[in-house]
């Protein structure tokens, strides 16, 4: 099992930055809920937006701008006594949202603006499709009273990978986003794997479920 080691030092660096930017915020009365839907929205629009017309750099710039909220409120958060079960609910609701339009902008690029070798955008939505994997094993896991942490591609190695991806196309890097694509793939698909294996040997992953509601006992079969 893997520490999320970007997770980790990432919010350790950045503690200097969100922490009086967090308290301004919560001074302007704003709670940590509404700091999520704000960045997300920003960032939902400015993907959308900015990416299938081509505007790769400042579309990269932006995204990590607003993507950084995502340490702000927590952060607040943390400021405020603690986070709640809604709030962290929400927070990973609005990380796939942003997740999906990131990787669904990268697919109408490659169609309409780079007319990419369908190959690629086969690559992009599989991208799409195992980020939103990656995190469900995690969610699912967790609702089953399993630990599965870490994992060699997680949220913050996909926005950098993607980012930079995005940066250096937009300067003029050839298959700059293609390459990204290509390691995203690989390193989600390990990631899909080996979340599955951490969450196999969780000493309760073979413990028994009750059967969903309106199923036959096992008896009765």
């Amino acid at each position: 099992m893997r520490t999320p080691v970007l997770s980790v030092h990432g919010r350790k660096t950045a503690a200097p930055v969100a922490e009086p930017v967090a308290k301004l915020l919560l001074r302007m009365g704003l709670s940590p809920n509404a700091v999520t839907l704000l960045g997300t929205l920003a960032a939902i629009a400015v993907t959308v937006v900015l990416i299938p017309t081509g505007n790769l750099v400042w579309a990269a710039v932006l995204i990590a701008f607003f993507s950084a909220f995502d340490m702000v409120d927590g952060t607040m958060a943390r400021l405020r006594g603690g986070g709640t079960a809604f709030g962290a609910t929400l927070d990973a609701s609005c990380d796939r949202l942003t997740d999906g339009a990131l990787f669904g902008a990268i697919c109408l690029w490659l169609i309409y603006v780079d007319q990419a070798h369908p190959a690629h955008i086969v690559v992009a939505l599989t991208v799409l499709v195992l980020s939103q994997t990656i995190s469900y094993i995690k969610a699912r896991a967790e609702a089953g009273g399993l630990k599965v942490d870490g994992g060699l591609v997680e949220r913050p190695e996909r926005l950098i990978v993607s980012l930079v991806g995005l940066f250096l196309e937009g300067l003029g890097v050839p298959h700059a986003i293609e390459c990204a694509l290509w390691l995203l793939m690989v390193g989600s698909v390990f990631t899909v794997v080996q979340r599955l294996i951490i969450a196999s040997r969780d000493p309760r992953a073979q413990q028994r479920i009750a059967a969903p509601a309106g199923a036959p006992e096992a008896a009765n079969v």
